[in-house]
């Protein structure tokens, strides 16, 4: 027995989303032996942009049931049947949320006709409700209303059983271990189960081959399942275009972000919304006060001439500072971590030998900072990061040059490399970003200290 369904609703993703209006058929397989079909008041506003597309305002629905007054009929004409839905993901989201508000638990097997389609008469170039409906020649009226477009489902479903390896396709999408149910309409399953568990970047792309989407992965199959099960609006909008999926090897974590960074950057995705924001950027930076100490300082990098180090947050910033100060007993004080007009009293930085006290000479203390000014100088001479490489066989490394980022590069283990240019021979360039640059700095501040 089957339950075909169709919502209309206020437009604010799953959780926030409201039924207005719904329709049910009960399907035997044959025919329809029993229909519920009706106006829900959703208790808020219908925005002008639902109602024109659906005709229900605002009015229409003021004496209309809620959706708790006709719980029980849904539950009791859905009973012991499985749930389709043109996108089902989408309908059964929906009122499952819509029960889960009143406290009752909704569960039902579940099939979807976009992807039954997709499987048993492929070809078409759209799998909507409205084009297929136009390509089969079955009559659709009341577009966008949960009747017609309830009604209309009902007769590609039983045209789609006719095919003669239906039985055999529903079987497999009712499988439990199939995942036919949770994968977005536009993709195939083969797709989703050649993707790897390991470490990469992966690229979301539309029926037009327009990539939508690139993320990052320790476990590139796990994460993309992860986007899949997510019922946030911007999820559910970005799953509803997914129709393929590429992706690229890493090795690692490191590789992975910035091949993520650089891949946005070059396609510009229209669903991703990291990395579009400006990065507010800090310096360190010395120089000497009228009584010839010499003092370290941060600020916003566009005020700073002659940066020592950059970071992308200023408690990173400050952590630095706080480093070196108890390292090289630098005083907080000239450190610019602590604004005083007497000694220094820093709750982390207490090494200071007494220069803010005047205890110690200042041609000894200059010594400290000249020191420390020479460590943050080499760790932007060159730096060479080795990760692992995307298979056993190979490494992988992270180059940069004169706090410029010049790129990655994967070498087999079997080669030697004696020279600049052995290593060079290898890398893949890339450009010299902002976001590259945090990344990499982040990677660096996690595992390398200061020593003395």
């Amino acid at each position: 027995m089957y339950t075909i369904i169709d919502i209309e609703t206020t437009g604010n993703g799953i959780k926030g989303n409201k039924i207005t209006e719904i329709s049910i058929f009960k399907f035997d397989g044959e025919k329809v032996i029993d229909e519920f079909t009706n106006l829900v008041n959703p208790q808020c506003e219908i925005p002008y942009f639902i109602t024109g597309l659906t005709g229900i305002d605002n009015q229409m629905v003021a004496k209309a049931p809620t959706f708790k007054e006709i719980s029980d009929k849904v539950l009791e004409i859905t009973k012991d049947s499985i749930f389709i839905a043109h996108s089902v993901n989408f309908d059964y989201g929906v009122i499952k949320e819509e029960f889960r508000q009143i406290g009752v638990d909704f569960s039902r097997k579940k099939l979807c006709t976009v992807r039954l389609s997709r499987k048993l008469i492929p070809g078409f170039n759209s799998y909507s409700l409205g084009k297929l409906c136009s390509s089969l020649s079955i009559p659709l009226t009341d577009r966008h209303r949960a009747r017609g477009d309830a009604r209309a489902t009902v007769l590609l479903f039983k045209l789609l059983l006719k095919n003669t390896a239906s039985d055999k396709v529903i079987k497999t999408f009712l499988n439990a271990r199939s995942q036919e149910a949770t994968l977005p309409p536009l993709l195939s399953k083969s797709t989703v189960n050649n993707l790897p568990s390991t470490p990469g970047v992966y690229y979301f792309k539309n029926k037009n081959g327009e990539i939508i989407y690139v993320g990052k992965a320790i476990n590139i199959k796990k994460r993309v399942l992860g986007h899949f099960y997510d019922k946030s609006n911007h999820e559910i909008k970005l799953c509803k275009e997914i129709a393929d999926i590429d992706f690229e090897l890493s090795g690692s974590e490191l590789l992975a972000l910035l091949m993520e960074s650089a891949a946005i950057k070059e396609h510009y995705p229209i669903f991703n919304r990291a990395q579009k924001k400006i990065i507010k950027q800090y310096a360190i930076f010395s120089y000497e006060d009228r009584r010839g100490i010499l003092h370290l300082a941060f600020d916003s990098l566009k005020t700073v001439i002659n940066p020592l180090m950059v970071f992308y947050n200023q408690t990173d910033c400050r952590a630095y500072l706080e480093n070196l100060c108890d390292v090289l007993a630098l005083c907080p004080k000239y450190c610019h971590l602590q604004v005083t007009n007497g000694a220094c009293s820093h709750y982390k930085a207490k090494s200071c030998n007494g220069i803010c006290k005047g205890e110690e000479a200042i041609v000894e203390y200059n010594t400290k900072v000249i020191k420390a000014i020479a460590l943050l100088k080499q760790r932007e001479e060159r730096i060479l990061l080795e990760r692992k490489g995307r298979t056993t066989d190979e490494k992988a490394f992270v180059l940069m040059e004169s706090g410029i980022y010049k790129g990655y590069g994967f070498i087999q283990n079997s080669v030697q490399i004696n020279t600049q240019e052995d290593l060079e021979a290898h890398l893949i360039p890339q450009k010299n970003t902002v976001e590259a640059l945090r990344i990499i700095q982040n990677t660096i501040q996690k595992n390398i200290k200061v020593s003395n």
